[in-house]
């Protein structure tokens, strides 16, 4: 279906890709990979003919319809939810409006003499519009969009009063809802809560178009994905599996790698070491010559490309004592709407709890109560003795100074740190060189929330209080993050969508359901075999 053709493509000085080739196959779901800056956007573009390759070609077989949903969505304003997404789903969309067109022209009085071929043309249409299962459209949008959390009062209210990554859904939908023939998806984890990925992998694995989508979420790509391209400086090297088939891939090749480039090193410092020794000596002359020509001759094997991200270690918390935080029936509503009826919750040393509960149930709200950014309107909230507490929200990465640069943040927060500890500190959350010098204003989202991190993490709290402590991470950081927290002593409250994070780092799961508040010992995998759900907006 799609061919790229020994392409090569240059961004000023950066260069993206080298000779490189890659196919999508009818049916294939392949997994985009590769560390941020690599190339992943720039190939979609290149795939849509939006950017053009310097060398090489880019084929696309004729008649391919092509959905790309990308991070940079445009301006939606003026109509509603469910018009929005209609009107940008592909050629279906067009032929709809041209109906409408044709209606409005057979009852124009004016038209009367153009009847004939109207009616003509209107038979065409409405044809072509039958084929595309038109008249399904309505209903199949209203199915997407609830599929993505959308409730019926967002369904019919105005697209352009959304937040961001509402829009974001809205786009996404569109591209669903076009079912093309390749869907190309830009990073489409981003936003969703829980239940609405777990849709969308469903769907995603149901659609029989190609796929070709980049994902920071490990476990929604690995359950979806039958191939892997990675872009690796400048190249694209394809795995036939799912994406923990690469991982073991990617690791074992590293390996192989390493100890041939170890083997080699070796061999050219022994062979080195004769013809320093002998040089000098006539009677080695030739032997001499003949080693130095089989150097030049020989091609040198490179080490293995270090992708992993530096592993960050916990200073040892200071210990709090046995009850970290208590809430005695404790009563929260917004307006007219009730969160918390007398909520009784408690939290001891040591323990892990994952917030579990769909949009609206008050996982952020329960957050914010035990952190003390929101007061309870009725009951009470405690903290325990000695506990030390930091709190990690969407909302931190706004409070950055914008004109102070990575370095002189860290500095501002650790006065009394040594300089070769901060910059430490930088390396482990992913700013080397001279990343340390960006002002936080050009960051990233995911370089603001590393970096906020770092802040929280260097001088360890023992409460972690986490809300979406993943969003805008990558895999790597993700892992290190993870890897980090599986070693730390402290207490954890946190909400994450990321399955593969839940897993790893909780040991009690709260499920907040508009049946009532359930506790869980054991973590996040305990809990899906005993409840049968990821989720609990997915119970039956």
């Amino acid at each position: 279906m799609i061919r790229l053709d020994s392409i090569g493509k240059q961004n000023g000085k950066q260069i993206v890709f080298i000779e490189a080739s890659a196919t999508l196959l009818k049916g294939e779901k392949v997994g985009l990979v590769g560390p941020n800056g690599a190339g992943k956007t720039t190939l979609f573009r290149l795939i849509t003919g939006e950017e053009a390759p310097d060398e090489g070609q880019v084929s696309v077989d004729r008649g391919i319809t092509i959905g790309y949903f990308s991070q940079d969505v445009g301006e939606m304003a003026g109509q509603t939810v469910l018009a929005a997404v209609m009107d940008g789903a592909g050629p279906v969309s067009t032929i709809a409006a041209e109906l409408r067109e044709l209606e409005a022209a057979m009852v124009d009085p004016d038209r009367a003499d153009e009847m004939d071929a109207i009616i003509e043309r209107y038979g065409e249409v409405q044809g072509r519009f039958e084929e595309l299962d038109g008249y399904s459209l309505e209903g199949r949008a209203a199915e997407v969009l609830a599929g993505l959390g959308f409730s019926q009062e967002m369904i019919d209210g105005d697209v352009g009063k959304l937040s961001g990554g509402w829009k974001m859904r809205v786009a996404l939908a569109r591209i669903l809802l076009m079912r093309p023939d390749v869907m190309l998806l830009d990073e489409p984890s981003n936003h969703l809560d829980i239940e609405s990925l777990i849709w969308l992998e469903a769907f995603l694995k149901n659609f029989d178009g190609a796929l070709m989508m980049t994902s920071h979420d490990r476990a929604f790509m690995n359950r979806i994905v039958n191939k892997v391209i990675e872009i690796d400086a400048g190249t694209l090297t394809s795995y036939s599996g799912d994406y923990e088939f690469y991982a073991q891939q990617r690791a074992l090749a590293d390996k192989q790698q390493q100890a041939q480039f170890e083997r080699q090193q070796a061999m050219l410092a022994k062979e080195i070491a004769f013809i320093e020794r002998f040089k000098a000596r006539a009677s080695h002359a030739a032997q001499v010559q003949s080693r130095v020509k089989k150097l030049d001759k020989i091609e040198r094997v490179e080490p293995p490309r270090r992708r992993q991200t530096v592993a960050f270690e916990f200073q040892p918390a200071p210990r709090s004592g046995e009850d970290v935080v208590s809430l005695k029936n404790v009563h929260k509503s917004y307006g007219a709407r009730r969160i918390y009826d007398g909520l009784d919750f408690h939290v001891r040393r040591r323990e892990r709890w994952a917030v579990m509960g769909v949009n609206g149930a008050g996982k952020s709200t329960l957050l914010k109560l035990v952190t003390g950014a929101t007061e309870p309107d009725g009951g009470s909230v405690a903290l325990g003795g000695s506990v030390k507490m930091a709190y990690f929200a969407q909302h931190a990465m706004e409070v950055l100074d914008g004109e102070r640069t990575v370095f002189q943040a860290l500095e501002d927060a650790f006065p009394q740190a040594a300089q070769g500890s901060l910059r430490s500190l930088a390396g482990c959350f992913g700013f080397s060189g001279d990343d340390v010098e960006k002002r936080c204003r050009v960051l990233s989202g995911g370089e603001k929330a590393r970096l906020v991190m770092a802040k929280m993490l260097y001088d360890p709290p023992n409460f972690l209080v986490l809300d979406e402590p993943t969003n805008h991470l990558d895999i790597a950081t993700k892992e290190m993050l993870i890897a980090a927290l599986a070693n730390y002593e402290g207490t954890m409250l946190f909400v994450s969508h990321d399955r593969h994070f839940l897993a790893a780092l909780s040991n009690r799961v709260l499920e907040l359901t508009p049946d009532g508040i359930h506790q869980y010992g054991g973590g996040y995998t305990e809990y899906v075999a005993r409840t049968g759900q990821e989720a609990p907006g997915l119970r039956n």
